[in-house]
């Protein structure tokens, strides 16, 4: 393993947009819940860390089927922060690295490998799929150069690995806890964000082959 000790993952928010009526953490992709496929993908993980709010008892049973040394952690103001706030708090008490990653979000099984094997910081990003996405710019290295919500080479999808001690309390997105430390190593991903609807259905579709 690398430089990497830590994982959070944020699942506190509603996921209102999906419009399945239960948080994104439990809506079931070919038969096993999106929280199920994240912790079979961070089995050799020593350190996870789940950040809740929404539906948090539910999440709990759904985790504790699966895996029984996770960390919970709560985000009380939920409804009224975003997933900066949701990093930060589970960044609490964790290694000198710590791994970003969202509730929603799927990366290809071997690129999850290949993230766990990177040392030091480093910012995740895909191919365009999204109109509203936030995008990044990158260098010919691929290194993140800035993150904008009008144009970019990429989509940032997160994941994203920091040292502990940089990341700050923002009530934003992730990327805002970022943008100071820019730039940033890049690594490419095949990583799939579950917002809507059709992008249920496009992630049931892709992980067939999984």
């Amino acid at each position: 393993m690398s430089s990497v000790k830590s994982v959070v993952i944020s699942c506190a928010g509603i996921g209102s947009r999906l419009g399945l009526g239960q948080t994104k953490a439990l809506i079931k992709i070919n038969g096993k819940s999106l929280i199920a496929w994240q912790l079979e993908l961070f089995k050799d993980v020593e350190d996870v860390r789940i950040v809740i709010g929404y539906q948090a008892n539910d999440i709990i049973e759904e985790v504790l089927k699966h895996r029984k040394d996770v960390v919970f952690v709560y985000n009380h103001r939920y409804f009224e922060t975003k997933t900066g706030a949701s990093f930060y708090l589970g960044a609490v008490d964790a290694k000198e690295y710590v791994l970003e990653w969202d509730g929603d979000l799927l990366v290809h099984p071997d690129d999850v490998k290949k993230i766990l094997a990177t040392d030091g910081e480093f910012i995740c990003y895909a191919d365009k799929s999204s109109d509203e996405a936030v995008f990044v710019q990158t260098d010919e290295n691929g290194d993140v150069l800035a993150f904008s919500r009008e144009t970019g080479d990429y989509e940032w999808t997160g994941p994203a690995c920091i040292m502990k001690r940089k990341v700050q309390y923002s009530s934003g997105n992730v990327f805002n806890q970022l943008e100071p430390y820019l730039p940033m190593k890049g690594i490419k991903v095949r990583a799939y964000d579950i917002d809507t609807y059709d992008d249920y259905k496009r992630v049931m579709e892709i992980t067939k082959n999984w």
